[in-house]
């Protein structure tokens, strides 16, 4: 029982250390002012849209990209319509976008439809027709002013940016509330406090831009892990470069509802996080002796959390099962393991708070549901531990999620 309480002590212990530096980003994210912007240019834009079997929720993203307030002149919208059953093609044609279509059962997921979709673009306009890229899915809506904010934060010298991730269904229930804190979370106490400090930021999934500069560097879209936005975020990063944020550009996605749903995509995630780490682990940790903090940064978000909670499990688990075996009483491991738990819980709670009184006005539910699911927060992260103690066995594969939320911006305004 002594050998496991230390055990439990030492890996919180290097919990703490890996990531108590997130707790300064609370204070800069809240009091550091952002600095002025430069003299704005104007640029021409490609929007990047990969969607399978999006129906339903794709005409109303291409509609909040036509509603922009960024002149209409100078973007224009590509879909690639991949491996579809539906008739996404036909409706992103009809609502105005380019698009094209790819069938290719083998080489699966969103980074070969990127891929497939920058190769077209290649070769039907000049190699300089457009400035920079952005990036969305099928399911996303853009505030008006997205693309005019996202040129600011270009026209300053970043060419890799990120935006504020909400989300259009925060009150349907714990798991989409969950899904929805974490991202407004990432975007104000993550990407918001890193920006200002001047250390580089992390692509998340969706709504995000790069130059063609970076296309050319990167020679187009060679991305294929299960996690293709933190592979090309740490990419570019040990490369040099800085990913910037625009907390005014604001998207809004479709969070998962369904706990199997939820498990299929975060076991994706926490295989993904494997993978990059095992690709580009070395170059990494290169970086970090070489005293380069976005690195450090970049490895404690895709490794530690992932190493920790798996080792907590196994070393409980089979703590609980010699304990039984030997005769002995179960009782003091599980007290053990639910001081544990708890001191996590409270932790968690704690970010959920902080974060859901300032993001306040920037959930988009009812003032009792607000409050509710910063309770369920914990909850939900962690269930975290079990799937990435699967991910590290288990196989998996990319698979879609349906999508079928057609709210607007404007009424997710309303609502609020």
């Amino acid at each position: 029982m002594d050998f496991l309480i230390t055990i439990n002590f030492i890996l919180a212990a290097v919990f703490f250390i890996c990531y108590s530096y997130q707790f300064f980003y609370i204070p800069a994210a809240i009091l550091k002012k952002e600095p002025p912007h430069k003299e704005e240019k104007r640029h021409r834009f490609a929007v990047l849209i990969c969607a399978r079997n999006e129906e339903k929720v794709i005409g109303n993203l291409i509609k909040s990209i036509k509603d922009q307030t960024y002149g209409s002149e100078n973007i224009r919208i590509f879909v690639m319509a991949d491996n579809c059953t539906d008739e996404t093609a036909r409706t992103a044609r009809l609502s105005g976008a380019v698009v094209y279509k790819r069938e290719d059962t083998k080489r699966i997921g969103k980074g070969y439809a990127l891929d497939a979709l920058l190769r077209h673009i290649s070769e039907d306009y000049p190699k300089n027709y457009f400035d920079g890229f952005f990036v969305f899915d099928a399911d996303n809506v853009l505030d008006e002013n997205y693309i005019s904010e996202m040129n600011k934060t270009f026209s300053d010298g970043y060419d890799i940016i990120t935006g504020y991730r909400n989300s259009k269904n925060y009150g349907d229930n714990w798991i989409s509330a969950g899904y929805s804190l974490w991202f407004l979370r990432e975007s104000k106490y993550l990407n918001q406090a890193r920006f200002l400090l001047k250390s580089s930021c992390a692509v998340s999934g969706t709504g995000f831009f790069f130059s063609k500069r970076i296309l050319e560097k990167c020679s187009g879209w060679p991305f294929h892990l299960l996690t293709e936005d933190i592979e090309f975020t740490v990419h570019n990063v040990i490369s040099g470069e800085k990913v910037g944020y625009c907390k005014n550009a604001v998207l809004y996605d479709e969070q998962p509802v369904l706990f199997r749903q939820s498990w299929r995509q975060r076991m994706r995630w926490a295989k993904g996080y494997l993978q990059v780490f095992k690709k580009y682990g070395k170059d990494l940790i290169k970086g970090v002796l070489k005293g380069d903090f976005s690195c450090f940064d970049m490895t404690m978000a895709i490794m530690p959390a992932v190493v920790i909670s798996t080792l907590c499990a196994v070393i409980n688990t089979a703590s609980s099962v010699m304990t039984l075996i030997a005769g002995g009483s179960i009782l003091p491991v599980l007290l053990s393991v639910g001081e544990s738990l708890f001191n996590v819980y409270l932790t968690l709670f704690a970010v959920g708070a902080i974060t859901t009184a300032t993001e306040w006005k920037m959930i988009h539910t009812t003032p009792v549901k607000k409050i509710f699911y910063v309770f369920t927060f914990p909850l939900f992260m962690l269930t975290y531990i079990p799937i990435s103690l699967a991910a590290l066995f288990m196989k998996v594969e990319w698979k879609p999620i349906e999508h079928n939320i057609k709210t607007t911006v404007a009424e997710l305004k309303r609502s609020a």
